[in-house]
């Protein structure tokens, strides 16, 4: 059951660990298909994850298959699907991001790529790993984003797509450690909203970000 779904998330979590996104047990990826969820197991490796180590859960949250326990966030995977309609959702405990929402209260518009995931990364507020009051706080901060910080604890993004969400996790990364690195300096510039609206309205004009053929 959702055979190629496991693969892709087995294959998904290799790489986050090979890129240091997230290390040992901690961390964990979902992928939706119609009504099912394939997502990673408690408790599993994800430098060594296995799509056998991949359960798929209905949007209740009840295993249909698999011989593992899902991720004890998996409220947090569901409750993305249900409130926002997304394709799959990456929780990572990735070092930047993580350190910067042990700090901040949030991860602002100082560089344009930022725009990419709603703007202005918000930090839910800090809650224990697996309780419904940490997936309520998400969400909320996740509203109108493609990303969120939680506080202590690392990062969460979402995708209509798997690659999209990695894509959405690997972007936050850089972007906390870019935004250490300059706060080291001093306060970081930010982009106003008129800044923010020409970068949408440039974006939309010459498409920005995807590859644009040459009229001959």
């Amino acid at each position: 059951m959702l055979d190629r779904e496991r693969k892709l998330i087995a294959v998904a979590a290799r790489g986050l660990a090979l890129d240091g996104l997230v290390r040992g047990t901690s961390g964990n990826v979902s992928l939706r298909a119609g009504d099912l969820v394939a997502v990673t197991a408690t408790g599993a490796e994800l430098g060594s994850a296995t799509a056998a180590e991949v359960v798929v859960v209905d949007m209740d949250g009840a295993t249909v298959h698999g011989d593992f326990a899902p991720t004890s966030e998996i409220e947090l995977h569901l409750g993305a699907y249900r409130r926002f309609g997304v394709g799959a959702v990456v929780h990572t405990h990735s070092p930047a991001a993580t350190a910067l929402a042990c700090v901040r209260d949030e991860l602002p518009v100082f560089h344009y790529k930022l725009i990419e995931l709603g703007g202005a990364v918000r930090v839910a507020p800090y809650a224990t790993f697996g309780t419904p009051l940490l997936a309520q706080l998400v969400l909320d901060a996740l509203d109108g984003r493609r990303a969120a910080l939680l506080a202590n604890h690392g990062a969460v993004t979402t995708g209509a797509d798997l690659d999209s969400a990695l894509r959405a996790a690997r972007l936050l990364e850089w972007a906390a450690d870019l935004y250490l690195r300059a706060a080291a300096l001093g306060e970081p510039r930010t982009l106003d909203d008129d800044q923010i609206a020409d970068f949408r309205r440039v974006v939309a004009e010459r498409a920005y970000g995807r590859l644009a053929r040459v009229n001959r």
